[in-house]
């Protein structure tokens, strides 16, 4: 924000607007009174309180059906979750929405009274005002805003408020003398495409005539001077997630003369339910309150890089950015107050040996997490709330432990926020610094922007860190080894909000060297989607278990989805892996392809023929498509968060997916899924399975035997399996108990079980695995306890004994009793 001198003090030039400020509202209120479609109209007339009334966040309630709740009919403006806003509050409570609501007067409440109110408790901070003004006609309801501003709603921010409580259900009449254009001085940026909706005001402020104005914003942007374009690009090309106000100062260039300076204000829009995300707000000429660039222009700078962090990261690398090149400082430190000990963020240089010598000594591998109390003059300020400095010479007083980060001078920058210190920026000179009373406000008004966005990122950090967490709960804790592949996964939440995603992957071991790769996506971000991807997780590994052939593993998925009943769908990619033959079969459901990437480096997106969506349709066919794999051969599976966004269509996204994969060194399968998902957009959960086939160096002998049910097929068994093993070159030594293991297999399946019985061997790496088949599902049971007169039971006692490792698996229908043994070594 600009100022200038006014009889020895500093007078805002915000204040000079402010008359202005209710017929500017008028004229945007009754331009989108006009608006052809409702629900975008109650959003746009919403979406004019962030504009012109300072607030933070706003919303409708409307009365529901039966009248006693006052439900939330649309909101604008930062996620209600981070302010404690209901869906709906009692028409009878003492809410502030009720008493508005029944009252018919408005409810103002300031930072004061809003923190001894019953709604502060859902709120994460304190520091915000409230206003609830009725909305008549329609059935009545009340427009709640909410503002972090430390003066909070003033007498035409109430003004606004009230014309547009007013315009929700009637549209502004027109005031004396104003047209029907584009309010002057407003525009509307639409962040997906560029396109800009703007006046001819504006227009000729970067010297163009309308009809030389293409609705480019990057024409405008050519045009400015390209000093200023990294600050102005921050606000015009920010993600759809990064809400709040806007306001920044630029230079256009002229034909002859200087620069223009010219003024923006505004506020970014989250986009949602197929709206883009839009930045609306006026630009003004700032010339005659800007004649060269001041400490105010790197304020606004500051604020415009602190509107888009996301998290506590982003916003001490924006403050590190925005102070040290400009203060020419030696080194600056950010840290969040977490109880007694600062916790720090970001130490610029990063070197340990660039701070002092006791950071590095008594702290240790605790550094940077240094306790308040180490340092007591640090703790001095933060409890006073206000900045200190020490000029060269000036620190003699000072702890070790803070002198020696500021030799030549050192700021103590404590960070306000709500009323409470959110943490503190250390700024020290190795050389002698001049403070100047510009450089001070800088310091002073830098520390309260970060306060501000470092609460609100931490809000963010913890919440979303929480989403993260209950998501990989329901994700595969750690990848199976295969033989004769790798597999890395990767899972990261979406950055857009702080709901549960449906993204999953799995790997499940199958026998005979086979394994099941599978990725998918629930539709959705809420618990529900959560919930039901871990039971589609849980339902695949599953049916793959028992043995059943990809195409059936799908559609069995598929009638569990239909038969849950769920609104949601899901859609997912099965590959069936054969280790040793080098083959896959490959099964889609309505989701984006594997995409190989051969060993010559060239990459292909697989032509597999798809079916739909599970959840879908009852009778639906999901082909078996077949996959050729060489050793060097490269799998990736990845969901539509990593190839689809709102500025590129799927088909592009898996382009560029096949063409990064392509560009990698498939030896180092960690550092590719690294670099893959540190380009993704993340409006969306992605999830990323890759897998490289290099082939087994030691296939397996196999052999296997029907057996016969006659009176002598244990005979049969036995001697099938002794010569088997003696041609594989198992040592007489060996096969005796393993004969003993084939006795008791064989005659249980006999003798427990109808139908067929089929006996496999398999040895590889001098371990041998006998497999008995069969047609029942019953699992068999091993004894408790078998007294010595008992004539059966012992047969599995015996099994286990004589074994590395058995146990039982579902077969089609049926069971595999099996047992491993070490032979030959």
């Amino acid at each position: 924000m600009s100022h200038k001198r006014c009889n020895g003090g500093v007078v805002s030039e915000g204040a000079a607007e402010r008359e202005s400020r209710t017929p500017r509202a008028k004229g945007a209120l009754r331009a989108i009174a006009s608006g052809p479609d409702p629900d975008e109209r109650l959003r746009r007339v919403l979406e004019q309180a962030l504009v012109f009334a300072g607030a933070s966040f706003t919303a409708l309630y409307t009365p529901g059906e039966n009248r006693e709740l006052l439900c939330l009919a649309e909101s604008v403006g930062v996620p209600r979750t981070l302010y404690g806003v209901r869906d709906s509050y009692p028409a009878a409570g003492g809410s502030p929405v009720a008493d508005a609501h029944r009252g018919g007067r408005p409810v103002w409440l300031g930072p004061e009274e809003f923190a001894g109110s019953a709604e502060s408790r859902r709120v994460p901070s304190s520091g915000f005002s409230l206003a609830a003004v009725p909305v008549r006609g329609n059935g009545g309801g009340c427009l709640l805003a909410l503002t972090e501003r430390p003066e909070g709603f003033d007498a035409d921010d109430r003004a606004c408020l009230q014309l547009i409580a007013d315009a929700v259900t009637s549209p502004v009449p027109a005031a004396a003398g104003e047209g029907d254009a584009l309010q002057p001085g407003a525009f509307t940026l639409a962040m997906d495409t560029g396109r800009v909706e703007i006046g001819d005001d504006i227009l000729r402020l970067f010297g163009l005539a309308p009809g030389e104005f293409d609705g480019k914003v990057e024409t405008l942007l050519g045009l400015t001077v390209p000093e200023d374009l990294p600050s102005l690009m921050s606000v015009t090309e920010a993600d759809h997630m990064s809400i709040g106000d806007r306001e920044l100062e630029f230079r256009v260039l002229q034909p002859t003369g200087p620069p223009k300076w010219l003024r923006l204000s505004g506020r970014l829009l989250p986009g949602g339910e197929g709206r883009p995300a839009r930045l609306v707000g006026t630009v003004a000429d700032a010339s005659t309150l800007r004649p060269d660039v001041t400490d105010v222009a790197r304020i606004q700078r500051l604020a415009a890089a602190l509107a888009t962090a996301g998290t506590v990261r982003d916003v001490s690398h924006a403050v590190v950015a925005a102070l040290r090149k400009p203060l020419r400082a030696d080194r600056i430190a950010l840290a969040e107050l977490e109880n007694d000990r600062l916790v720090v963020t970001v130490l610029d240089p990063p070197e340990p040996e660039s701070w002092p010598e006791l950071w590095r000594l008594e702290w240790r591998t605790e550094w940077p997490d240094a306790p308040v109390r180490a340092m007591p003059t640090l703790a001095a300020a933060l409890r006073e709330g206000r900045a200190r400095i020490w000029p060269a010479g000036t620190g003699g007083d000072l702890e070790p432990a803070l002198a020696d980060v500021g030799p030549g001078g050192l700021a103590v920058l404590p960070l306000p926020a709500g009323g409470r210190m959110a943490g503190a920026c250390l700024i020290g000179w190795d050389t002698p610094h001049d403070f100047g009373p510009d450089e001070r406000a800088l310091l002073t008004a830098s520390a309260g922007l970060a306060g501000q966005a470092l609460m609100r990122a931490h809000a963010f950090d913890a919440e979303h860190e929480l989403v993260g967490m209950l998501q990989r709960q329901l994700l595969p804790r750690r990848l199976p080894k295969l033989p004769g592949a790798v597999a890395v996964a990767r899972y990261l939440p979406s950055t857009a909000g702080l709901e549960l995603g449906g993204d999953w992957y799995d790997v499940i071991p199958l026998p005979d060297h086979h394994v099941a790769l599978v990725i998918g996506d629930v539709q959705g971000h809420s618990a529900g989607a959560a919930t039901l991807m871990g039971q589609m997780r849980t339902a695949l590994r599953a049916y793959a278990v028992e043995g059943h052939p990809p195409d059936v593993v799908v559609s069995h998925a598929n009638r569990l989805l239909m038969d849950m009943e769920s609104d949601l769908f899901a859609t997912c990619v099965y590959v069936d892996l054969d280790m040793e033959a080098g083959s896959a079969w490959c099964v889609r459901a309505g989701h984006p392809p594997p995409v190989l990437r051969h060993s010559d480096g060239t990459t292909e997106i697989a032509e597999v023929e798809g079916g739909p969506p599970l959840g879908v349709m009852t009778q639906a066919d999901f082909p078996m498509s077949p996959l050729g794999l060489r050793p060097g051969t490269l799998i990736g599976l990845t969901t539509d968060g990593l190839v689809e966004s709102h500025d590129a269509d799927i088909d592009e996204g898996m382009h560029r997916f096949a063409h990064a994969l392509a560009a990698s060194d498939p030896a180092h399968l960690g550092l590719v899924a690294d670099a893959l998902l540190g380009n993704a957009r993340r409006s969306d959960d992605v999830a990323l399975l890759l897998v490289r086939y290099d082939g087994m160096a030691l296939r397996p002998l196999r052999e296997s035997w029907s057996v016969w049910r006659l009176p002598e097929a244990v005979r049969h068994a036995r001697r099938f399996t002794r010569r088997t093993l003696r041609s594989w070159g198992v040592p007489d030594d060996d096969i005796d108990g393993v004969l003993l293991i084939v006795s008791e297999l064989v005659t249980n399946a006999l003798v427990h079980t109808d139908g067929k019985v089929r006996l496999d061997l398999t040895l590889i790496s001098g371990r041998l695995r006998l497999a008995v088949a069969d047609a029942s599902p019953r699992t068999p049971a091993k004894p408790t306890s078998i007294g010595w007169e008992a004539t059966g039971g012992r047969g599995i006692l015996l099994v286990e004994a004589m074994s590395a490792a058995w146990g039982t698996l579902p077969v089609s229908g049926g069971k595999q009793v099996w047992s491993e043994v070490q032979v030959g070594g």
